[in-house]
Formats: C-alpha cells, structure tokens, sequence
C-alpha cells in the first residue's frame, strides 16, 4: 500500500518540515530536501504509524464488542413482569 497525500496536506508537510530544520537544528533546507525528508518518514515511518494505529482501533472495537451484550442487551417479554 502506498500513501498518498492530498497536494495541500504535501505542500504543508513541507513547509514544516523545513521550518523545523530552520529552526530546531539551524539548518536551512529547500523544497527538494524537505521532500526527500518527507519521502523517507512516509516510506520508512508511516506504516509503522499506521499499523499501530490499526491496532488501537481493532483493540477498541474488540472491547466494545465484549461489552456489547452487558450495554445493549434488554431483557424479553417484560412487560408484564413490570406490572406485578
């Protein structure tokens, strides 16, 4: 699977990146490095992003399942047993 961003989120990204090496490392980097930086953390960085995130969201639907009969379960012919 490849990553795509949007043009806009990219060009964003890139700006970032190179207001971070002007100012957390002092370094100037132009629009080429910034994007080979950005290359690298998508290809190197991103999946591993990616699957963790993955596997928070399959932890938290797995917990909410579990718990699916305790929050929604309702009991059957009640209403009678109500009236007593």
């Amino acid at each position: 699977m490849t990553i795509r961003l949007k043009d806009e989120t990219e060009k964003q990204l890139i700006a970032s990146i190179r207001r971070f090496f002007r100012e957390e490392m002092e370094e100037e980097y132009g629009d080429l490095k910034a994007r080979l930086v950005l290359d690298f953390c998508i290809k190197e960085i991103a999946p591993s992003v990616y699957n963790q995130a993955v596997a928070d969201a399959q932890a938290f639907v797995q917990a909410k399942l579990e718990d699916l009969e305790a929050t929604c379960w309702k009991p059957e012919l009640a209403y009678w047993v109500k009236r007593r």
